[in-house]
């Protein structure tokens, strides 16, 4: 375990109180991060790596053996129970080994049922935090949480799939577990009073517990994720840090390691905060949106933690309309062009992000959007362009086509007509004939307008490649009035044999040398016929050596070839 300062020995980790985990959550809460993600679509069988049994890097207390206390309940006085509740913190800041499983047993069990007391006794009393308390509580969970965490389990990052891999659990999670359950149960006590905590949870603090959300271990990631929640709420002078340093953990994520297990928890808490954001949003939160949230589709992981992002970037545009050309906009740039399942997830994002944009905001994005739209109608992906057709069956999205109906039918008409009669998926078809149906009801003139030009647009191709072919052909017949045309074709027909085009090669060099010695004779003869005048005596110098002479007619030779 890395040197903490022993002022922010301190670290939390969350699973909410069991009441509140049976509770139904709010209709306007983000989307749950699954702890186990992933299921076999394709029917192939995968092989799972073997579930590792982890382990982070403690350095094991010396003395491990531990005396169990008498129990919290037994103590009448008040002062005696605050002495006995702080020895048995002082107790569980004893570390143990947990990769041989049957060491120190008996210490082990020491420790858990002393965690367990304390966590049974500051649910169910009241009075128990006390100011001498914070420093001895906080050390204790900065003990036990706060450590260097193993090695990925994937090295090399890019053959790690998060949805078939199983991640590497924690070995000393039976601890763990409960010293996130007891901090959890701090800081929502009553008696938690912030004032007296901020000196112990400060800025080193949160960030020591920000590094934890790259644990492998989904049950950590999900308790740190309470946590996390349960400070910004509470230390409102620290949320713009902890804002501060999620920005950073994505930045570091989408710019340079493309590899963090906490991304989708760490979304999940963005999303309650942006749900609580005063309006006007400020220029900050705009930016955050902007240069961190929309960047984050681009990576290869997007589907791990694509619900908890696209949940925020909805409530951004629930918060201020005006965003969604610029939200938009930066969706049909990072589109993928050869990732069909990625296509799907955008265009499931897509969706949701136009029920809630204002009418006056999709006249600005609907000529890029559709043709978007078109180009999915068109792929050969059934899936794809099956998600693309659902948009036809939501009422909403339908109003906002009927409202600009003028536009948006030249632009999605060809793309219908044509993959109506060519897609090879049936249940393409029966879709497509329900858009047209819609948009044909919608208006029936603009309709037939679309219709007659999309057939004088195909006529006009077809006449434009007969045009072409005729040109073709028209080269081709007068290729063939040039007496090289045998050759030409010879050549043509010898470039699948290796040995013919060997002979045609060799014969090419010999009419070469052909040529230039009949050259250089005709040079020759024109020579001797005509005599070149006599030069001036100053110019005589001046007069070309045969080698540069023979240099030229080699040059004339060969452009004239």
């Amino acid at each position: 375990m890395g040197k903490v300062h022993k002022k922010y020995r301190h670290c939390a980790q969350l699973q909410a109180n069991k009441d509140k985990d049976s509770s139904t959550p709010p209709k306007d809460a983000p989307p749950p991060t699954p702890i186990t993600k992933g299921l076999n679509l394709t029917g192939t069988p995968i092989v799972r790596k073997e579930k590792r049994q982890s382990s982070a890097r403690y350095n094991a207390s010396k003395n491990c053996e531990l005396t169990a206390l008498s129990p919290l309940t037994e103590k009448t006085t008040a002062g005696e129970r605050e002495e006995l509740f702080i020895q048995k913190i002082r107790q569980c800041c004893t570390l143990f080994d947990f990769s041989e499983p049957l060491s120190d047993l008996k210490w082990k069990e020491v420790k858990r049922a002393a965690l367990h007391e304390m966590v049974d006794f500051l649910t169910n009393q009241n009075g128990v935090i006390t100011e001498v308390i914070y420093p001895e509580a906080i050390n204790m969970f900065a003990v036990n949480l706060f450590r260097t965490l193993p090695p990925s389990s994937n090295p090399n990052g890019a053959e790690f799939d998060p949805e078939e891999d199983e991640p590497t659990l924690e070995s000393s999670w039976p601890h763990l577990q409960l010293v996130y359950e007891l901090f959890l149960r701090f800081l929502e006590s009553p008696d938690f009073q912030p004032n007296m905590a901020k000196r112990f949870i400060d800025h080193q603090f949160v960030l020591q517990l920000l590094d934890l959300f790259d644990s492998e271990d989904p049950r950590e990631r999900d308790f740190l994720k309470t946590v996390l929640h349960r400070i910004y709420g509470k230390f409102l002078g620290l949320r713009a840090f902890i804002r501060k340093q999620i920005n950073n953990v994505f930045y570091r994520f989408i710019y340079e390691t493309e590899h963090h297990n906490g991304i989708a928890e760490l979304l999940e808490i963005l999303g309650s905060i942006i749900n609580g954001f005063a309006l006007p949003l400020k220029e900050e939160h705009k930016q955050f949106l902007l240069k961190v949230l929309l960047p984050l589709h681009k990576a290869k992981s997007l589907s791990v933690y694509h619900p908890q992002l696209t949940y925020c970037v909805v409530q951004f545009l629930e918060k201020d309309p005006s965003l969604s050309e610029a939200v938009i906009k930066s969706l049909l740039k990072f589109w993928p062009k050869t990732h069909s399942p990625k296509e799907v997830m955008f265009l499931n994002e897509l969706e949701e992000l136009l029920d809630v944009i204002e009418p006056a905001e999709f006249q600005k994005v609907m000529v890029p959007l559709f043709r978007q739209i078109a180009k999915c109608v068109s792929s050969p992906h059934f899936q794809v362009a099956e998600r693309a057709l659902y948009y036809w069956n939501n009422e909403y999205i339908m109003s906002l086509i009927a409202d600009n109906s003028a536009v948006i039918l030249p632009i999605m008409f060809p793309a219908l007509n044509r993959n109506s009669k060519t897609h090879w998926n049936k249940t393409i078809h029966g879709l497509i004939y329900n858009a047209l149906k819609l948009f044909m009801e919608m208006d029936q003139r603009l309709f037939d307008d679309c219709s007659k030009n999309y057939k004088q647009e195909k006529q006009m191709e077809r006449e434009k490649l007969s045009q072409r072919e005729e040109l073709w052909q028209q080269v081709e017949s007068l290729a063939k009035t040039n007496p090289e045309w045998s050759k030409a074709r010879r050549f043509n027909d010898c470039l699948s044999s290796p040995n013919d085009s060997r002979n045609l090669y060799n014969e090419y060099n010999e009419n070469c040398d052909l040529l230039y010695e009949q050259n250089e004779q005709q040079q020759q003869q024109q020579q001797a016929r005509q005599p070149p005048p006599p030069l001036p005596p100053q110019k005589q110098a001046l007069q070309e050596p045969r080698e540069v002479r023979q240099a030229l007619a080699t040059l004339t030779t060969l452009n004239n070839y």
